[in-house]
């Protein structure tokens, strides 16, 4: 049997009941994560961008915009709603592989629950699927996959969202098989679009794309036998020497899912441990930032790697940017949207403390780990050192505080909405009839 085929018989043969309570509980978890960083993202300019120019091709208006009173055809929707999720990278990341699992996976669901009744736990069990074979083919190419610039959430996104979106239309194995051969035809999507708005569209290709995929399997466009490990299939084309064993070993009895980490700042996930730490050195130089000489991070070499930009043009940019990470923390404390945003990234005193910042590799430090010192005019050093930042997989978000972050993302992008009956209806989603509850709650 091909691997693409295990696969396909996998998720087909897959029920509710086979889902653990944990798994369940982290879905709900991510899902609202993505609603809250969807909502935040609604109204930034290349959301806006996107919506203008989808609006005007779109054909019926079958699923909601989150954050939006408009509705347009479920493949652009699910774009759409992707890529608003991802816009601030404050979504939710998969260890090891960095992929952000539930943007392209989420919006194909909803979409679909828009479009035809779907009980809560179909959507949810779908859910699941779609973040387990997703991550699991993230894992079988990784590290190399990203190494070579392929912008793994974008491409891996494809055949998650494929998946999930072929359990809930009820697609049989050779359907699904199908559906990852559309996919694979589709995935792309590169790292040299990081700190743009160009990201965004990768991102929301891959709901789209995994969306059409299944639809075009459903009405019977084949595809080839094995899409995913032929000899130029996905995983030898992508990467030299992938690891079916990661994609396919203990099938059903460990859930990639409980891998996943809700992000506590909007930025990316290898700055988590720089702001943790310069949380704390602030704290420690009591508001003295004037007398800061010199700040010198100590990381794994990935961290110089994504994020050395000393002097980022815009807030996008800004995200990956570990000397901006530093600054901002450093001068407004718990950093959020707007600190990573254009007008901060233009501010005087940010300019002139990020310039103060140096990144020095240690192979011999474990990814996710860093060292902050910071040297004084008058030669006293501050040393923080970060061992497992927060947010991490070791010391995760609680519920309550992903509520808060759902809270205050909304009232960034949609202020007009209450958000606490949709908080409600995603803790209760698996006994809830109507999945597409969900997306009214979250529109103003």
């Amino acid at each position: 049997m091909t691997v693409s085929a295990r696969l396909a018989d996998f998720v087909a043969a897959s029920r509710w009941e086979d889902i653990p309570a944990p798994a369940r509980h982290e879905a709900k978890r991510a899902l609202l994560s993505y609603f809250g960083t969807a909502l935040g993202g609604s109204r930034d300019i290349a959301t806006q961008h996107l919506l203008q120019v989808l609006s005007r091709f779109s054909g019926p208006a079958e699923a909601g915009i989150i954050g939006h009173q408009l509705r347009l055809d479920m493949l652009s929707a699910a774009f759409l709603n992707a890529a608003a999720s991802n816009v601030f990278d404050f979504d939710d990341t998969h260890d090891p592989t960095i992929i952000h699992p539930t943007a392209p996976v989420a919006p194909v669901l909803f979409a679909l629950a828009e479009h035809r009744p779907v009980a809560g736990r179909e959507l949810l069990h779908a859910f699941v699927l779609g973040v387990e074979i997703e991550c699991r083919l993230g894992n079988a190419v990784s590290p190399e996959h990203y190494a070579r610039g392929w912008h793994i959430t974008s491409t891996c996104g494809a055949f998650g969202a494929a998946i999930a979106a072929g359990k809930l239309l009820g697609l049989v194995p050779r359907q699904l098989v199908w559906a990852l051969g559309s996919a694979s035809s589709q995935a792309s999507g590169l790292v040299e679009t990081l700190g743009t708005m160009a990201k965004s569209v990768g991102v929301g290709g891959a709901a789209r794309g995994g969306l059409f995929a299944a639809l075009l399997a459903q009405q019977g466009l084949a595809g080839p036998d094995e899409p995913i490990a032929g000899p130029r299939g996905f995983a030898h084309v992508t990467a030299a020497s992938p690891d079916f064993a990661r994609l396919t070993n203990g099938l059903g009895e460990s859930w990639e899912i409980l891998a996943n980490m809700i992000k506590p700042y909007p930025c990316g996930v290898v700055l988590n441990a720089v702001i943790d730490a310069a949380m704390v050195l602030r704290q420690r130089l009591g508001g003295k930032l004037a007398d800061i000489a010199q700040l010198e991070v100590v990381a794994h070499p990935l961290l110089r790697q994504r994020t050395d930009r000393p002097a980022p043009l815009s807030g996008r940019e800004a995200q990956v940017s570990a000397h901006h990470a530093v600054a901002a923390t450093l001068l407004h404390g718990l950093p959020g949207v707007d600190q990573f945003g254009d007008a901060w990234v233009g501010r005087e005193d940010v300019i002139a403390l990020r310039a103060k910042v140096y990144l020095v590799d240690d192979a011999a430090m474990p990814v996710g780990a860093v060292r902050l010192s910071a040297q004084t005019t008058d030669g006293r050093l501050f040393r923080v050192e970060i061992a497992e930042a927060r947010g991490s997989r070791s010391h995760p978000l609680s519920d309550a505080e992903i509520e808060q972050k759902l809270r205050r993302l909304c009232q960034h992008g949609c202020p007009g909405l209450d958000p606490a009956p949709l908080i409600d209806a995603v803790w209760s989603l698996d006994e809830q009839a109507d999945a597409g509850v969900l997306m009214r709650l979250a529109r103003p």
